[in-house]
């Protein structure tokens, strides 16, 4: 039986403390700190874990700079401080980069205001990145020879972090972390019917891919499903004061642009911040922020000519990024929390990603709407104190509930990993010591993996041709990850799926076989299921 399977039949066969519907961050850090602190926690998701905006976010960690011209004093004060715990928290996921802003001559705000404005964010960020620069349009051409500073003032050159991996993967380690802990975590699962009888909420559920349904129970009640907060909360006859509104932003990932590991970053035509970002041997680039209604939506050819004719224009390419030169894409709607009223999108630019949480505590319901992968801390945090407010008995530890594993587990991998010598191997989708990536994507999980490799060397070879994954890896990930679809794994597990092409990844050598070990006997219906016609787009 699968670890899916036995999570699904004893959601069934347990009276829970708490439900948690929705897998994004906002749910996988609830799960994650009441886990820890010894709360009988269940996870359910209609789609995998991360499956819906956790995973087209810029992957940035950020304080939210663009908040100042706002004066959202209170809210990049608090952010700054998650994106400082974060670092300290996850040094080996969460990095300091550096980005490098080009401000046209005719920008709405003067050099001077802009460098002040990231000296007083440094300093909400209690000098923990190094300091800001003001930067002339010939220092921008030895920094970046790339950048156009044909109509340039000069630039602001200042630090923030980003996710060294992915954001799905980062929001999937904190359900790992709850099931370490005891959550009884399943995706796929959604629910279908949630009613509050017996002072117990009652879900029922159906799983995605056998049909078969269940019954949750539950004293509590979280509804963390981001863009669907309120169509749940309309399901479960729960009234609030805040709803969403939604904003679809996109990126597009080309080949690398420049060999240089910072951000790039720009004021778009219409005034809005654009980057382009690193991701390993890749450049991402966008972002879009268009207010639509609903929360399935897509990339246009629109979007897509906004953003390459952007980047193009603000960069001295030998030739212009074309169509042809997008790997993949990423489009997604940011759930905006506004309070309920007329005028909640007259200028939804300028809302923030700020979170709020709303309680009904007489029929003991949590929701949570907004929030961003940088605030995803404060989350977790805030929703113990509510599930304690609420009646629940918590666990009291000195430790925190997040965060890498301790350094004497640390010193243990890399010793055997350097016995074993993969720093000396390098995983080509990531572009660093496959030791490392190891470390960062599997934690204390990775241990079992060298474990692995010293029964078995062939193990420690490439997979997948021109992925890095290793076979020691797929074992791991089919025992463990609750991997239904191949796409789980290419585009959420891993990022293979964001810096390959569909055609190529199907083409490669190795992807039958990683779906053999995946799936089984659905290894085919997987596989086709994804690439669609064997070899094809």
């Amino acid at each position: 039986m699968t670890l899916r399977s036995k999570n699904i039949d004893s959601l069934a066969a347990t009276e829970l403390d708490v439900l948690v519907i929705g897998g994004g961050i906002n749910g996988a850090v609830s799960a994650s700190a009441l886990a820890a602190r010894g709360v009988k926690v269940g996870l359910i998701d209609s789609r995998d874990f991360a499956g819906f905006t956790s995973q087209h976010s810029s992957n940035l960690i950020w304080g939210g700079i663009k908040y100042l011209e706002s004066f959202e004093i209170g809210l990049v004060n608090d952010l700054c401080q998650s994106r400082n715990e974060l670092l300290s928290a996850f040094p080996s996921t969460v990095k300091e980069i550096r980005f490098l802003t080009t401000l046209s001559r005719h920008f709405r705000l003067p050099r001077l205001i802009m460098l002040a404005g990231t000296w007083l964010y440094w300093l909400f960020g209690r000098a923990r990145t190094a300091t800001p620069k003001l930067v002339s349009r010939r220092r921008i051409k030895n920094l970046e020879p790339l950048v156009n500073t044909a109509n340039c003032s000069g630039g602001i050159e200042y630090s923030d972090a980003m996710l060294h991996d992915n954001d799905a993967r980062f929001v999937f380690n904190f359900v790992r972390s709850a099931m370490d802990n005891g959550c009884l975590a399943a995706n796929y699962i959604k629910a279908t019917s949630i009613i509050r009888e017996q002072q117990q909420w009652h879900v029922q559920a159906e799983d995605q891919t056998s049909g078969k349904t269940i019954l949750i129970r539950s004293k509590i009640l979280i509804n963390a499903t981001g863009a669907y907060v309120d169509e749940i909360n309309q399901q479960a006859g729960i009234e609030t004061s805040h709803r969403h509104v939604f904003s679809k932003g996109i990126h597009l990932i080309v080949p690398r642009i420049s060999r240089r590991e910072r951000v790039l970053a720009f004021f778009a035509d219409d005034g809005r911040l654009f980057f382009a970002i690193p991701m390993a041997h890749r450049t991402c680039i966008g972002t879009t922020d268009t207010l639509v209604e609903d929360q399935e939506t897509g990339v246009t050819d629109e979007d897509r000519q906004f953003v390459l004719d952007n980047i193009n224009a603000r960069l001295d390419l030998e030739i212009p990024l074309l169509l042809d030169d997008i790997i993949s894409e990423r489009c997604g709607v940011r759930p905006l929390a506004v309070d309920k009223g007329p005028d909640a999108t007259e200028d939804f630019l300028h809302l923030s990603r700020h979170h709020q949480i709303e309680v009904d505590q007489s029929r003991k319901h949590i929701s949570i709407f907004g929030g961003k992968l940088t605030d995803c801390l404060n989350v977790g945090d805030e929703i113990t104190n509510e599930v304690k407010a609420l009646g629940i008995s918590l666990v009291e530890r000195n430790e925190k509930w997040y965060g890498e594993p301790p350094l004497e587990v640390r010193t243990k991998f890399f010793k055997t990993a350097h016995r074993l010598g993969l720093d000396q191997s390098v995983a080509v989708d990531t572009g660093e010591a496959l030791s490392e990536r190891l470390w960062r994507r599997y934690g204390i999980h990775a241990l079992e993996m060298l474990e692995a490799i010293e029964q078995d060397a062939s193990l420690a070879e490439p997979l997948v041709e021109g992925s890095g994954i290793r076979g020691c890896e797929i074992e791991y990930l089919k025992n463990n990850e609750m991997i239904v679809k191949l796409e789980d794994y290419l585009r959420r597990r891993s990022k293979l799926a964001l810096i390959q092409s569909k055609q190529k990844l199907a083409g490669a050598k190795g992807m039958r076989e990683l779906c053999d070990i995946l799936f089984g006997e659905q290894a085919a219906h997987r596989f086709d299921e994804y690439f669609g016609e064997p070899g094809g787009n």
